[in-house]
């Protein structure tokens, strides 16, 4: 897995070299759940490879439901107008799943593509699944690159979002960055509308968390993890709350459940790293968190418990989400509340 990784980073990184340096290539497929890094490069190639106002001309998009191979072969043999190249963008056109006839007559398309053309497959609402034993990988290997565009890390979605806030005349800083990311999540498909909508909000140049906690809509992970917090904290009204107000918004109990769940886990694995005398890197590494936001809250919050209350909570969720699954006509929320008051009389230390 760690190879297949790195060789996914490495396409992604030779892409961006390639496009800085002006030299793409004629074939990519494009994938990943991203999809904001997607657009942003499909577009950045549209700049780099066609002059302004050749577009209708030379920017080519093939939907699915109306992309055949004779179709492709046509857009590919279209030749350019007032440019040096064309652009063709084919959106979830499985390649693999064709019938063996057509799929063979794509790989002899793709295998001669003009020097013209950059071909462009975008697999949004369908995933990307290679079948390696084929004639057609083969060729997509020899004449092109499958670049997977995958959440940022930290260091460099925090950068990017301090940079989209100056760019609306917003200066924030780092921790409020990582706040975000743990209130909407790190895709930033979804945090742009939610940096938008703080910018537009704030009345004054450094954006305060009163203006995101104003505006922002968080994920469930991080309503959840209030009810955590009231938990940690020993304030069980809080937690009763939270988990009142998500029963009352329709939230399915299964969903809130797994989420709380989650995060007990991780509280449990922030013990077992206080217990090794590490720190916030190594909860971040084995609990595979990507906002340091939250692991340095479990943290701060293990202390309060041993390891013994930690293996009770687990086991408690464990058994309240065995209950709601194998009980019929079980009440969810009423679970849910019994398993708050059962770790409300449970002693943390």
């Amino acid at each position: 897995m760690a190879q297949r990784q790195k060789a996914n980073a490495g396409a992604y990184r030779q892409f961006k070299k390639d496009l800085s340096a002006g030299r793409l290539g004629r074939l990519y497929l494009f994938y990943g759940e991203e999809t904001y890094l997607r657009d942003y490069y499909l577009n950045q190639m549209k700049k780099s490879l066609l002059r302004p106002g050749s577009e209708a001309f030379n920017f080519h998009i093939l939907q699915a439901r109306e992309c055949s191979v004779r179709a492709l072969e046509e857009a590919v043999n279209a030749l350019p107008m007032m440019s040096e190249r064309t652009l063709i963008a084919v959106y979830d056109y499985d390649l693999y799943k064709l019938p063996e006839a057509e799929r063979a007559a794509a790989a002899d398309v793709l295998n001669d593509l003009p020097d013209y053309v950059c071909l462009v497959f975008l697999y949004d609402l369908i995933p990307y699944k290679p079948d390696g034993r084929t004639k057609l990988a083969a060729v997509i290997k020899a004449n092109g690159s499958a670049v997977e565009f995958t959440r940022q890390e930290q260091g460099d979605l925090v950068d990017w979002i301090r940079r989209r806030f100056h760019a609306l005349d917003h200066d924030i800083d780092s921790r409020l960055c990582e706040y975000l990311i743990s209130l909407c999540g790190d895709l930033m498909n979804g945090l742009i509308s939610e940096i938008s909508k703080i910018g537009a909000y704030a009345k004054n140049r450094v954006i305060t968390q009163a203006d995101i906690d104003a505006v922002a809509t968080p994920q469930l992970d991080a309503v959840v993890f209030r009810m955590v917090d009231g938990v940690t904290a020993g304030n069980y009204d809080q937690a009763a709350v939270v988990l009142s107000d998500l029963l009352h918004m329709n939230e399915p109990p299964i969903r809130i459940l797994a989420a709380f769940s989650t995060q007990l886990r991780q509280l449990y694995c922030a013990r077992l790293v206080l217990e090794d005398r590490k720190g916030v890197g190594e909860l971040m590494e084995l609990c595979q968190m990507r906002s340091a936001y939250p692991a340095r809250k479990l943290m701060g919050a293990a202390p309060r418990f041993s390891l013994t209350w930690c293996r009770a909570a687990v086991c408690a969720a464990a058994e309240t989400d065995l209950a709601m699954k194998s009980v019929s006509g079980a009440d969810g929320g009423k679970l849910l509340i019994d398993l708050l008051l059962k770790l409300a009389q449970m002693k943390p230390k």
